[in-house]
């Protein structure tokens, strides 16, 4: 079993010493999703929600939500950050808002934390903003799909297939 980073011999909370690590390219891409009913999702798509562009605002949130992760996670490392990106998809079959975050950076380590909380934040401001309409919201299935770079090498979590943006 892998030694947890995170714990000092005497088992307290630490953060990891990455000052003998080099810089080097790091990606990170999270995925989740927000259920939603029929009717606020075929909303959503509109741009017909009181609230306006939830997807517009959603991707900003995520954005900043990245940027701040060292500040809501008490243990990660401030990271400047080279790109991310979002992606949005409507899956109507099942009344679902799919989110992707692409995080980059070069770095001594990795972007994980921000990609997954960039997702988090986003699928809490599509909840936010659709709530009035609809109280039966379910964000589900945030998970990290795929970092590339550092020590622990690249990681591509089976079943997990590229798709294309409605936004």
């Amino acid at each position: 079993m892998s030694k947890l980073t995170h714990i000092d011999e005497s088992g307290q909370a630490r953060m990891v010493d990455v000052s003998e690590k080099k810089d080097s390219f790091r990606e990170a891409v999270a995925r989740g999703s927000v259920a939603m009913r029929r009717e606020t999702l075929l909303l959503v798509k509109k741009g017909a929600l009181e609230k306006g562009d939830v997807l517009g605002v959603a991707r900003v949130a995520g954005i900043m939500a990245a940027k701040r992760t060292a500040e809501l996670i008490p243990l990660c490392h401030p990271l400047m950050l080279n790109s991310i990106s979002c992606r949005f998809r409507f899956e109507e079959a099942r009344n679902r808002i799919h989110i992707e975050f692409r995080v980059r950076t070069s770095a001594k380590t990795g972007v994980e934390m921000e990609a997954l909380t960039a997702v988090s934040v986003a699928a809490l401001t599509i909840y936010d903003m659709c709530k009035s309409a609809d109280k039966e919201l379910v964000i589900e299935n945030i998970r990290l799909v795929k970092k590339t770079g550092g020590k622990t090498g690249d990681f591509i979590r089976k079943g997990e297939e590229p798709w294309k943006s409605d936004r």
